[in-house]
């Protein structure tokens, strides 16, 4: 059995979740963000709409297409992502207070 890596799937996917959370990052940012902060938080959500349209461009282009796929398994990855690392932390957490 070999591994094999998907070097395009990984740069695909962190690009969109990069844009995302810059995305989400900045909005929150500006929201409550007073002064340099909230200008701060603008360029955030600027460079996240930036990078999510280019991920999205480059994507359509390289792939044909196929962008609800991505965007699919984006959220998948994500999930996973945060569900193991609650599990984990959770886990921790338990045998911490047990002991």
């Amino acid at each position: 059995m070999s591994l094999t890596f998907d070097w395009q799937s990984f740069v695909e996917i962190f690009g969109l979740l990069f844009g995302l959370f810059l995305l989400l990052s900045g909005i929150f940012t500006a929201y409550f963000g007073s002064g340099k902060s909230r200008k701060i938080g603008i360029g955030l959500v600027v460079g996240g709409i930036v990078i999510g349209v280019l991920m999205v461009l480059f994507y359509h282009e390289v792939r044909s297409g196929q962008l609800l796929t991505l965007v699919w398994n984006t959220f998948i990855v994500l999930l996973a992502s945060i569900l193991g690392a609650l599990a984990a932390i959770g886990l921790f957490l338990v045998a911490i207070m047990k002991s």
